[in-house]
């Protein structure tokens, strides 16, 4: 296993930015691709598919945000109380946000919210129940099986989603959890990160020059 973690953070740290978001978009699109040909198989049609969403419901707001919010304040209790090592993800999440604009960061969580939210609760969930949905999306999250606290955290935080989907039978009400929790996340690593890449370039100038 640690040599496996080592590899991957070795392949995390290799990919430039623009190679880094290409995988990442390109995994929303498969991930969409195999949601439209389990949902083929699975809805006796389109129509079927779409009364999971529920564009009135007030809990899309009610729920959606709130419960998104809460999680991301815990996360950032957690972060002042644990040892930095226990969020260590291969840096791939610092990678990804720490040069992002706050636009670019809601592009980002938008796309992985609708795509998996879509696969996960929309078609698995709806077909398979909580338990399988919940675990093949914190399995499908690799970069956290090489830390045990990471991976508990996302195993907890996929049966929180995938209970709330339960509750309310609107999937907007879990994309927009999913959003919200991605997005102020996405940003927390812009606000503690971002610069790095400018910081480094001005020192080695420095060095330089001297």
């Amino acid at each position: 296993m640690e040599k496996r973690k080592k590899k991957y953070q070795q392949l995390v740290s290799e990919l430039s930015d623009k190679e880094l978001l290409l995988n990442l978009f390109l995994t929303n699109v498969l991930v969409i691709i195999i949601a439209v040909i389990l949902g083929f198989f699975f809805f006796d049609s389109f129509a079927e598919f779409w009364k999971i969403f529920n564009w009135i419901d007030k809990r899309i707001i009610t729920i959606g945000v709130s419960a998104g919010a809460a999680v991301v304040l815990l996360d950032l209790i957690l972060m002042k109380v644990v040892p930095s090592s226990w969020f260590d993800d291969g840096g791939i999440n610092k990678k990804i946000f720490q040069n992002r604009t706050v636009g670019q960061i809601a592009v980002i969580a938008l796309s992985v919210a609708v795509s998996e939210e879509i696969l996960f609760r929309g078609v698995i969930q709806t077909q398979f129940g909580l338990l399988i949905a919940s675990l093949i999306f914190a399995l499908v999250h690799y970069r956290y099986l090489f830390n045990w606290f990471l991976f508990v955290n996302v195993v907890v935080l996929s049966f929180l989603i995938g209970y709330i989907y339960f509750l309310t039978e609107n999937l907007l009400v879990t994309i927009v959890m999913h959003f919200v929790i991605d997005f102020f996340l996405g940003v927390i690593y812009r606000l503690k990160f971002g610069g790095c890449k400018e910081t480094r370039t001005e020192e080695e100038g420095s060095n330089e020059n001297e």
